[in-house]
């Protein structure tokens, strides 16, 4: 079975290349940097539910629908906790809580947004989203390389976790019997796959050429179009809404 071409190798003659789906790369990493800012910022709190709106709308696009649930359930938990408790049971203890989850909620609106990105932008499309803004090879390359190793950990992890399971050592019944040998079951096996992961994508930057001085020609080159125009005016939408409703989370 031939392997797939990548996209950062130039289609053959007569061959169309691959149309290009969804948001250019570079929209959605001035979305997330943007969005990022805006929640970060002291009036944040206020912009926090339209860039939940935003999250949850972007998740749906994109077809995760575990997060277009999960992002409203936690977003709601962090509300109760922060807000409705403190009115309900006001004490010492629910008012660290609100405090902590008046700045959680900020990272949940964020990271919901991010969540976006690293799913659906792959580290070719990065690679080349980052060439055409004439960003540092030694940065691009290096986040081209973070943005494939957050998978390889992740089935690693599951790995190590199934392989606990077998043990009696995963679960909260084998971590409160075992908690010390538990964390060092984990640990160690995920350290040791780190490295070796860390180590195969080094070598497969090198087969793919990121650290060569000449530039890699994309066959899907980065563009504006019809969904970055309708990401503008919804951004425009959903600021002006938030800027003229009496309510927010402040």
């Amino acid at each position: 079975m031939s392997a797939p071409a990548s996209p950062d190798v130039a289609a053959p003659a007569g061959v169309a290349p691959a149309t290009r789906r969804g948001l250019d790369p570079r929209s959605r990493i001035l979305l997330v940097v943007l969005v990022s800012v805006v929640v970060m910022s002291p009036l944040g709190l206020r912009f926090v539910p339209a860039a939940l709106v935003l999250a949850v709308a972007l998740a749906a696009a994109e077809g995760a629908w575990r997060r277009v649930v999960a992002l409203p359930i936690v977003a709601s938990a962090m509300w109760a906790l922060g807000w409705a408790l403190p009115l309900w049971w006001p004490n010492a203890a629910t008012m660290v809580v609100s405090v902590a989850c008046a700045y959680l909620i900020r990272f949940v609106a964020a990271i919901g947004v991010g969540m976006h990105l690293v799913a659906t932008t792959s580290p070719t499309h990065l690679s080349a989203a980052l060439r055409s803004w004439r960003v540092p090879r030694a940065i691009s390359v290096t986040l081209a390389v973070m943005l494939r190793f957050f998978p390889v950990v992740r089935s690693e992890a599951a790995a190590v976790l199934d392989a606990m399971r077998l043990r009696g050592l995963a679960g909260p019944a084998g971590l409160v019997r075992h908690p010390v040998l538990s964390l060092e079951r984990f640990a160690v096996p995920m350290i040791a796959a780190s490295l070796r992961a860390s180590e195969d994508l080094s070598a497969s930057a090198i087969l793919r050429g990121l650290g060569s001085r000449r530039a890699p020609t994309s066959m899907v080159a980065p563009r504006f179009a019809a969904a970055d125009l309708i990401l503008l005016v919804a951004l425009l939408a959903l600021a002006a809404g938030t800027l003229l409703s009496p309510w927010a989370l402040a």
